[in-house]
């Protein structure tokens, strides 16, 4: 006698097969996490019973380990942006998360996304997150004071500056210290409890989809208590499963570039499980390939005036850009090393205050000595150094356009960190990669049609965020929290089954 197979989620429950419904709800939602909890909120406030499945034993998902800086702007500036003196068109942030994207990018989404950005910051100030009318003025990875706004990625810097006016965007909630995620998501889990229409099951697993005949999503299976529990959802099924950072084989097979790093950023629960639902019944993986991926070289700013080399003696990025970028044009590099060149003064307190850890790969009195410890070929260090010394003097990097404030001549003695990928750096790594969405949330093909009952948002789907190279603090929850909110409102529309 054959053993029945196991459910996964690679593989959804058809209709026909359900003896009885278990649960029944409007919508069935995977994953408490900002996204979850938005969605959640959305559908309950426009007349559908929620019910929340989540894996952990609590509310979180990644959103909580985050910051939570909150990418927004744009119609004139929210109200932050505004007090503190920045008016910030909707044209400039399109064309500014446009560029970020790359080609990947999804303009419909990305204006969908920008056009509402103001209102969403809104919809979060009436469901009670605080933002101060403050602005952080120092370059900082995170903010770890109180300070509502600050500049989060690379709006400041070349190429981005050229064609879109800079203007910061990062939100960051009205508290001290790295706690913006917990505080954000205690806000969101407050709201989401006192809805009646919404409920909430912890340490319970989503395993796969239901499907009826004509390949319509019309429930879930889920573990609960050691048992298999069909849940009928009458209007659809929203994934808010987070991505798939914590799946090495996916990783590997998808996303193999980010082997390079050395620090998954999630939570456990980001295994790939909603995208590989989602892919079960129709829906296009897509973007699969890319990832964040970073050397977050700053704090301190200080570090910013010194110089990024390869193997070869020569500059390939200006560093001024965000960390990000940074990490990802450091992976395309031919090089067997990569190198951060400072003086002493711009090194500073960089052992006391820095998240890269980078060890120190050698120092020099003058540049032949540095060149030398390096392993350099002669004279590379030096005519590199020569040639960006008499564009600081004149004020103009004319090699790789580095911003005017940050150029500063390097004089020796000079500090070289070896900040290649995989010899000792921090290079923390997180996906960009999942399921084909609509702009309203709904899952599509590899035609974008519609998966009919189908919805994602988050990490599970692909969202406004394309690459490393153009990814800005505050874009992932930024994403998150709108796009669980499009997914609540749509989902509420359709008509219950």
């Amino acid at each position: 006698m054959s053993e029945k197979p196991k459910t996964n989620p690679s593989q959804p429950r058809k209709l026909r097969d359900v003896a009885q419904w278990d649960r029944e709800t409007d919508v069935a939602i995977v994953g408490f996490g900002g996204a979850g909890g938005c969605a959640a909120i959305e559908a309950a406030d426009a007349g559908s019973s929620v019910i929340i499945f989540e894996l952990a034993s609590s509310s979180g998902g990644s959103t909580a380990l985050s910051s939570a800086e909150i990418y927004m702007g744009g119609n004139g500036g929210t109200r932050v942006q505004q007090a503190c003196g920045f008016e910030d068109t909707t044209e400039d942030m399109v064309t500014y998360m446009m560029m970020a994207a790359g080609p990947q990018a999804d303009e419909e989404k990305i204006r969908n996304y920008c056009e509402n950005s103001r209102a969403h910051f809104q919809w979060l100030v009436d469901i009670g997150v605080p933002f101060k009318d403050s602005f952080h003025q120092e370059r900082a990875i995170m903010c770890l004071t109180d300070d509502g706004l600050l500049y989060t990625g690379s709006e400041k810097a070349y190429p981005f500056s050229q064609q879109a006016r800079p203007c910061p965007r990062g939100h960051n909630l009205y508290v001290e210290g790295d706690n913006g995620g917990p505080l954000f998501m205690k806000i969101v889990t407050e709201n989401v409890e006192k809805r009646d229409a919404i409920s909430v099951d912890y340490e319970t697993r989503a395993l796969t989809l239901i499907v009826d005949e004509e390949e319509r999503v019309v429930g879930l299976v889920i573990r609960q208590n050691q048992q298999e529990l069909n849940v009928r959802a009458r209007q659809g099924v929203i994934l808010c499963a987070g991505g798939f950072v914590m799946n090495e084989e996916m990783i590997r097979k998808y996303a193999p570039m980010l082997t390079a790093g050395t620090e998954p950023i999630g939570n456990p629960g980001d295994t790939g499980s909603g995208i590989l639902m989602g892919m079960s019944v129709g829906g296009a993986a897509i973007n699969m390939h890319e990832g964040f991926i970073s050397l977050p070289y700053y704090p301190p700013a200080s570090m910013t005036r010194g110089i990024v080399i390869n193997d070869k003696g020569q500059r390939f990025i200006n560093e001024d850009v965000y960390h990000g970028r940074l990490g990802a044009f450091a992976l395309r590099q031919q090089s067997d090393r990569i190198y951060f060149i400072v003086t002493v003064e711009q090194y500073g307190d960089y052992e006391r205050v820095s998240y890269l850890g980078a060890q120190v790969a050698g120092t020099g009195e003058t540049v032949k000595e540095l060149e030398q410890e390096l392993g350099l070929r002669e004279g590379t260090l030096q005519q590199t150094l020569k040639v960006y010394n008499e564009d600081c003097t004149r004020g103009e990097d004319s090699i790789c356009h580095k911003a005017a404030e940050w150029l500063e001549p390097l004089e020796p003695p000079l500090v070289a960190l070896d900040i290649t990928p995989g010899r000792g750096a921090f290079v923390p790594y997180f996906t960009l990669g999942g399921l084909d969405t609509l702009p309203s949330g709904e899952v599509v093909d590899a035609q974008r049609r519609v998966i009919p009952g189908l919805y994602a948002a988050g990490r599970t789907a692909c969202g406004v965020v394309r690459r490393a190279e153009g990814y800005s603090s505050g874009m992932s929850v930024g994403d998150a929290t709108f796009s669980g909110r499009m997914a609540g409102k749509q989902v509420a529309s359709a008509e219950r089954s």
